[in-house]
């Protein structure tokens, strides 16, 4: 009986998620560092601040420690997202319904490469 109603639970929890999911609306703690925060952060990075020297300037906007600044920690690990999505490839365009899936070039099988010489 227990199982049951534990499988209910989990059944209108996805149910839930997903509702909320097409309607945008998505879950989790709301990050401490905001898009202007980042920007200003790197503006002043790129000047030769370090992020001590930025830290006490930046404010955080709302939620629990607001009018605080945000740690020094999480000012590098937000950099340092910003870094990992610039290193990340954008798509050329947009794939649209009708457009073919992208298949990547078949690489020739063992026996279509050349024999191996042997070393003596």
């Amino acid at each position: 009986m227990a199982e049951t109603e534990r499988e209910n639970i989990r059944e209108f929890t996805l149910e839930g998620l997903d509702t909320a999911a097409r309607k945008g609306k998505h879950g989790g703690r709301p990050p401490v560092i905001t898009d202007d925060m980042l920007h200003t952060g790197l503006r002043r990075r790129a000047g030769g601040e370090s992020v001590e020297q930025i830290q006490p300037d930046l404010i955080i906007p709302t939620g629990k420690r607001k009018g605080h600044p945000p740690s020094v920690a999480s000012i590098y690990r937000a950099l340092a997202e910003h870094a990992k999505r610039e290193r990340t490839p954008k798509p050329s365009r947009p794939r649209t319904p009708t457009s073919p899936p992208y298949r990547p070039a078949k690489s020739p099988g063992p026996a279509a490469r050349a024999p191996r010489r042997r070393s003596r």
